[in-house]
């Protein structure tokens, strides 16, 4: 893990060998908690600030509960509520909260404001999404498959829609687990080169095309997210007509491998890049996905802060 355990902004932060372990402690920690245990004391006396720029729902409620039942205290604080949003840098905020808190979180506009912020900290900073990249969704995405098709080398992942920034860390996550990718996008709307770059630096192999059925045929998993993501709102208009024959509907379903999964990692506008249909399949996983986050996100910290 990069800088000796001390920051988790990008995927390709981690080694395969780190991915293995936190995949194993999330399992692990995911049966417990069925089972009825979930409070551990492994993180007695640490404290995670939860900082957000953007609106959250399982980010902020999922890192809430993790640090919670490993026996830690959680902050959570909007952006506008710190000097932050008053023009305050970001180094001295920085500098501050790393001699009151143990970590945080940040879930920001720009992938350069949580860059800067782990620059100057001396604590783990962990990227919770930019518009580049969406690291802890990965971890659980990776889970998720690994729980439904028991390995993750060699499988196949078929992206439909816009090559965004969850898009970007799966990319990564693939490339390090040895997984093949596949994206559907229009033109305009591919992954972000930098990130195909590195993953093909490591030998992965990056098929993109505007062909939906070239990139679903014979795929073991399905992904898709939202045509408009938070912060492109005012151009909702040009990319609902640029995406809209990027919908996962029954007949893309019917493209893949007859036992492919279906993976969103939420909030999902039914209609518009996933039928209700699809949503409501047996070949949807997208609530464990969900739920995965949670257990991820528990070892993550686990491996970030316990001693």
């Amino acid at each position: 893990m990069n800088v000796n355990g001390m920051r988790f902004i990008s995927i390709f932060d981690l080694a395969r060998g780190d991915i293995d372990e936190i995949l194993k402690s999330a399992a692990v920690l995911k049966e417990e908690r069925r089972r009825g245990s979930r409070r551990r004391g492994d993180l007695e006396g640490r404290i995670l600030a939860l900082i957000f720029e953007k609106p959250s729902t399982r980010t902020r409620i999922s890192f809430e509960v993790a640090m919670l039942e490993l026996g830690g205290d959680v902050i959570s604080l909007n952006w506008n509520e710190l000097q932050l949003g008053r023009g305050e840098r970001i180094k001295e905020t920085a500098e501050v909260l790393s001699a009151y808190l143990d970590a945080v979180m940040i879930r920001a506009y720009a992938h350069t404001t949580i860059d800067e912020f782990a620059r100057y900290a001396s604590i783990p900073v962990i990227n919770g999404l930019s518009d580049l990249e969406h690291p802890c969704q990965t971890l659980a995405d990776l889970m998720t498959i690994k729980e439904y098709k028991k390995n993750l080398s060699g499988i196949k992942v078929a992206w439909v829609g816009d090559g965004n920034n969850v898009c970007n860390s799966l990319i990564g996550g693939c490339a390090l687990m040895g997984m093949e990718v596949s994206i559907a996008c229009p033109e305009g709307y591919e992954p972000a080169e930098q990130v195909i770059r590195r993953a093909e630096a490591m030998g992965a192999v990056i098929h993109i095309s505007e062909d939906v059925k070239e990139a679903v045929t014979d795929a073991d998993v399905i992904y898709t997210d939202v045509w408009v993501s938070m912060g492109d709102e005012a151009d909702r208009a040009r990319r609902e007509e640029a995406l809209r024959d990027y919908q996962v509907n029954e007949s893309v379903v019917d493209m893949a491998k007859e036992d492919a999964i279906v993976m969103h990692c939420m909030p999902v506008h039914v209609g518009e890049e996933l039928t209700e249909e699809v949503l409501n399949s047996e070949k949807a996983v997208i609530l464990e996905q969900a739920e995965n986050r949670l257990h991820a996100q528990k070892a993550l910290l686990l491996k970030l802060l316990k001693l």
